[in-house]
């Protein structure tokens, strides 16, 4: 009998641990380099470029993970493609009220109710000055503070300050654990959202020589005629791209527990099936061009394969890493190399799309 290597002991340690414990425990370990970096063979099939950014691999790190960007490199050392770090907001806030994370582990799933608690900006900008120099693509999660008068202006002045540093920017309108934020989802509040956003972006680019891709990070909870209006604003605003979905309200599939009736958004497992029919519901409504991240459940290669079939160019996880562990990067992605072996592929886009219809028909 093999003894169990040191991933697995130290997820172990991590899992008696109450999950926010485990993951500041699991930010310092990166932080102090004790987290090995992984060594990863790169399928060059698996490789993309979108808005002139190359990424690597398609897998990336979900905005939650590091949210005041304290170790995006070392999460791309892991083997990820791509970081994204936040939601970071104007000013520093703490968020909602401790216990406000529970993990549902006969389900794979997660509830958390941080309430964007982060540093602010100023801290952010001065990890970001930091690593000014170093390679990576690394996405800026923005959003807005819960006391603020004008959202839009906190969004505006997320791009306004790090348009420098960022490879891309998400617009996070969906979190369910700020009150009201989700509104901004509402058609003529995220017309003028996204005209605030892209005309702040337009304008710093004049400045920084480039324009900053940036991204909408939606609800799954939106109906079929909710997601056609952001669709059409996306359209109308020349968004570069959607990101598809943040966590869910929705209590449905999960194993009876005390846990289930806690308040928050639900990621991980449960959340699989309706990010996937929202991500191909908006792939058929935005058409083949404009570039999708497919997030919700992915905790192995089938999940990833089946998010790229649905319509994703990219893909992000987080909840997953709770219970499988850093390995899960490196299965995920010689898992999609062997996709591509028994398809005959020479690339994930001509697979992107293949299921879109069967997903999009499909009821949650």
């Amino acid at each position: 009998m093999n003894p169990p290597s040191l991933d697995r002991i130290v997820l172990f340690a991590l899992q008696r641990l109450d999950a926010e414990t485990a993951h500041t425990v699991t930010i310092k370990l990166l932080k102090s380099g004790l987290v090995k970096n992984r060594t990863i063979t790169q399928d060059p099939r698996l490789e993309s470029v979108l808005w002139d950014l190359t990424f690597p691999n398609p897998l990336g790190m979900a905005a939650g993970f590091d949210k005041d960007g304290e170790v995006p490199d070392q999460i791309l050392r892991l083997g990820f493609g791509f970081a994204e770090v936040g939601s970071v907001t104007p000013q520093p806030q703490p968020g909602n009220p401790r216990p406000r994370v529970f993990r549902l582990a006969p389900d794979g799933g997660v509830i958390n109710r941080f309430g964007f608690n982060n540093s602010g900006h100023a801290a952010l900008l001065r990890r970001l000055e930091a690593r000014r120099q170093k390679q990576g693509v690394i996405g800026i999660n923005v959003g807005a503070n819960k006391d603020t008068r004008d959202r839009v202006e906190d969004y505006v002045k997320g791009v306004e300050a790090f348009a420098g540093f960022a490879s891309y920017f998400t617009v996070n309108v969906s979190s369910p654990n700020t009150p009201g934020l989700r509104d901004l989802q509402a058609r003529t509040a995220l017309a003028e959202l996204l005209a605030g956003v892209m005309a702040a972006r337009d304008a710093v680019a004049e400045r920084i020589g480039r324009k900053v891709p940036v991204l909408l990070k939606i609800a799954p909870d939106v109906d079929d005629d909710g997601l056609a209006d952001i669709c059409a604003e996306v359209i109308a605003h020349k968004v570069d791209g959607l990101i598809v979905s943040n966590t869910t309200v929705s209590r449905h599939r999960l194993s009876p527990g005390p846990l289930i009736g806690e308040a928050g958004g639900l990621s991980g497992r449960p959340l699989f099936r309706l990010s996937t029919i929202v991500l191909a519901k908006a792939r058929r409504l935005l058409g083949p061009d404009l570039p999708i991240v497919g997030v919700g459940g992915i905790d192995g290669p089938e999940a990833a394969w089946t998010k790229i079939t649905a319509g994703a160019d990219l893909l992000q996880l987080y909840s997953a890493l709770v219970f499988k562990g850093p390995r899960l990067v490196g299965d995920i992605l010689s898992g999609l190399s062997k996709k591509l072996d028994q398809e005959g592929m020479g690339s994930l886009r001509e697979a992107r799309d293949a299921n879109v219809d069967a997903w999009a028909d499909a009821s949650p």
